[in-house]
C-alpha cells in the first residue's frame, strides 16, 4: 500500500518526499485541493470511500498516517 500511496502523491504534487515528510498539510506541502484530488484518486486506487468525518488534516500529514486512516476505514466501514 505504501508504493501506491507514494505514487498517488507523486502524481497529485511532485518534488515532495514523502517516504519521509511527517508534516505534509502543517508545512503546507499540500493543500486542501490536493486533498480532495488525494481522495479522489484513493477512493479510486483502493476502491474505498472515505466518510467526511476522516477527512481530518492530521491523517494526510504523511504516508503513514494516510495508511493508518485508511485501515480504520476498512475495519469499520467494510
Amino acid at each position: 500500500m505504501t508504493e501506491k500511496l507514494i505514487k498517488i502523491l507523486n502524481d497529485v504534487r511532485t518534488g515532495v518526499d514523502y517516504a519521509s515528510e511527517e508534516r505534509l498539510v502543517d508545512d503546507g506541502l499540500i493543500d486542501s485541493f490536493d486533498i480532495v484530488t488525494l481522495i479522489a484518486e484513493i477512493s479510486n486506487e483502493f476502491d474505498l470511500r472515505i466518510p467526511p468525518e476522516y477527512i481530518l488534516p492530521e491523517h494526510f500529514n504523511s504516508v503513514a498516517a494516510l495508511e493508518a486512516m485508511l485501515a480504520k476505514v476498512r475495519e469499520e466501514w467494510s
